[in-house]
């Protein structure tokens, strides 16, 4: 947890004295996701050549993670109210993931959380429009207070961002210092009060009208007993510049092969001197002349090897095996393939974990603000969170079991169509049912 400030430092040069660390390491996150991968620039005639394997890595592992989601809403109670309860719930939620695109949304958030190693999002009330909206707010400008002996209890958050100074002045009648073309803005939020601050000056003090904090923080992956978390970027640094720097000597190697070095022994002078078809070169009677052959004995083949080294590496470290490229060289299929994806799959169901409770308490603010705004009534709703496969998988095989699951009583309609990937199944149901009487 953040240390206490002095009494005389207002909260927006708080927060930009805090957390230094954390911010630097996401701009070089950032950085080298984008390309930025070299430590150094290079030298005269250096060829620095780029092969951005972290972000097709990075980009590979999203895509797998967000391979489907669908949300469930269950009533708490089996009565006719609870079911009516619950189904009005997940309609409205499917109107408020709708209505804020949250798919793209998502994606581009769990994107972002790999990067950097931290993702939010924030519910509120838009009061204009009349509905709940969604947005990602940018974690380099989010700060975070919790209790010193438990980090899940967040009891003030704090967003910092940037608005040009027209926007400022339209929205809050005022103009940023010094005539700036930029005004800096933080927001405070307790779950009992709200602070909005421009530069340093505080513009809104009130109580909160939500009755909570309206951010989801979460971690990409969880660090033990820390709140902010890792990014994926990190453990692919060292190998990702191992490789360019080896791709770089080859290529060199490669070029200077095809335009050859000519070497002249015990020759003190030398003129017109040309490497080209039909040249004549004139040299003294003991001295020597050749041109110099970098490819033999083997070297590129001990470059391609080391290099092919190197791409294991990558692979290894974010858990992302070559298969999932498309490189199924072995034929593999079924139990086997899956044991050859066991990495990623490992890693895709620790993300889950964060992200079902992320999704779920995310839909609970939604539904709070629906009750607050709207007069809607849902009752003690449980909101459940289903994933779809990771792997590509048999769709009849799949059909097949839920049916079986279904008239063994295990499994009802409703649960068997959201395991097929169905997004609204009550809708789903209701279709089927009017089908069935029109017939």
């Amino acid at each position: 947890m953040t240390t206490t400030a002095p009494v005389h430092t207002t909260l927006p040069q708080q927060v930009a004295r805090m957390d230094q660390p954390r911010m630097a390491a996401y701009r070089q996150n950032l950085e080298f996701y984008n390309g930025a991968q070299w430590p150094a620039r290079p030298r005269r005639r250096e060829r620095q050549l780029t092969f951005n394997y972290a972000r097709v890595l990075v980009d590979k592992l999203t895509s797998y993670l967000m391979s489907g989601i669908t949300l469930d809403v269950e009533p708490a109670d089996d009565s006719p109210d609870g079911r009516e309860r619950a189904r009005r719930a997940e309609a409205d939620l499917r109107a408020v993931y709708d209505a804020n695109a949250l798919e793209g949304l998502d994606f581009e958030t769990e994107l972002d959380a790999a990067i950097l190693g931290d993702g939010c999002y924030k519910v509120t009330w838009d009061a204009e429009e009349q509905r709940v909206r969604v947005t990602a707010p940018d974690a380099q400008g989010l700060y975070a207070w919790w209790a010193s002996d438990d980090v899940s209890r967040v009891w003030r958050v704090a967003s910092r961002y940037r608005l040009p100074s027209e926007e400022a002045a339209a929205l809050y009648g005022r103009t940023p210092a010094l005539n700036a073309r930029e005004a800096t803005v933080v927001e405070a939020w307790t779950a009992d009060s709200f602070e909005l601050w421009l530069d340093n000056e505080v513009v809104e003090r009130r109580a909160n009208p939500y009755g909570f904090i309206p951010f989801v923080i979460f971690p990409n992956l969880r660090q033990p007993k820390q709140f902010w978390g890792a990014s994926d970027i990190p453990p692919l640094i060292e190998p990702s510049r191992e490789l360019n720097r080896a791709m770089s000597q080859l290529s060199t190697i490669l070029e200077m092969s095809g335009n050859p070095i000519a070497v002249l022994e015990n020759v003190e002078e030398s003129q017109d001197i040309a490497v080209q078809p039909g040249a004549v070169w004139e040299i003294p009677e003991r001295a020597r002349a050749y041109l110099l052959d970098l490819l033999q004995g083997g070297g590129v083949k001990l470059h391609a090897d080391y290099i092919d080294l190197l791409y294991r590496t990558l692979h290894d470290v974010s858990e992302a095996p070559r298969t999932t490229f498309g490189d199924n060289r072995q034929g593999l299929s079924g139990v086997a393939l899956e044991m050859e994806l066991h990495p990623l799959l490992q890693k895709v169901r620790r993300k889950r974990l964060v992200r079902t409770a992320v999704y779920r308490r995310r839909a609970q603010m939604a539904l709070r603000l629906l009750e607050r705004h709207t007069g809607a009534r849902y009752g003690d709703v449980r909101v459940s969170v289903t994933w779809g496969p990771v792997l590509p998988q048999d769709r009849g095989r799949l059909v097949s079991d839920e049916e079986a699951l279904v008239r063994a009583g295990l499994h009802s309609r409703r649960t068997a169509m959201s395991a097929l990937g169905v997004v609204d199944p009550e809708g789903e149901l209701a279709r089927v049912r009017e089908e069935g009487g029109a017939t």
